[in-house]
């Protein structure tokens, strides 16, 4: 993939726990992909691995994006953290980032069971709770696709 240089470049963030915070406080992502030249947009929640840098979804186990993936796993997404719209001074502040990387659909058990954890303690106050309600057995796992994206790149923005 060919880099570019921001044109902003005091809006750059390159803080690395800057851009931790939007992945941490981020609870959906939106993600481009691409199949014989048409694209796909999807926005899905997510859970973040902060120790693999890795983002893990949840999906059913049939459907565009994963046949989209099968062929073709290479993706870019974004998360964007709106800190409001100025009325009066047409500007909006924000931050937010792009990032590029690779999504592998998961098969083992142990590795779904991790991404689910991970989804849950991302997404939920009460984690347990909700894990008890959805995964009573070992069925509730195969039955759902987990999909890990391995993020290779990441750029980040800011209008504060």
């Amino acid at each position: 993939m060919q880099s570019y240089h921001m044109q902003k470049k005091e809006r750059e963030i390159t803080d690395k726990n800057s851009i931790e915070q939007i992945l941490k406080k981020g609870k959906y992502v939106t993600i481009s992909m691409c199949k014989m030249d048409e694209p796909y947009i999807i926005t899905l929640s997510y859970g973040f691995d902060e120790e693999q840098n890795t983002l893990y979804f949840h999906s059913t186990n049939l459907g565009l994006k994963l046949d989209i993936l099968k062929e073709n796993p290479k993706v870019c997404g974004t998360i964007i953290e709106d800190l409001g719209y100025i009325r009066g001074a047409c500007s909006h502040k924000y931050r937010s980032i792009v990032f590029w990387g690779e999504m592998v659909i998961i098969k083992d058990l142990e590795e779904k069971k991790h991404g689910f954890d991970v989804l849950l303690n991302h997404l939920e106050e009460n984690p347990s709770k909700m894990k008890k309600r959805f995964f009573k057995n070992e069925k509730s796992y195969v039955d759902t696709c987990i999909m890990r994206l391995d993020i290779k790149k990441v750029t980040g923005k800011a209008s504060e």
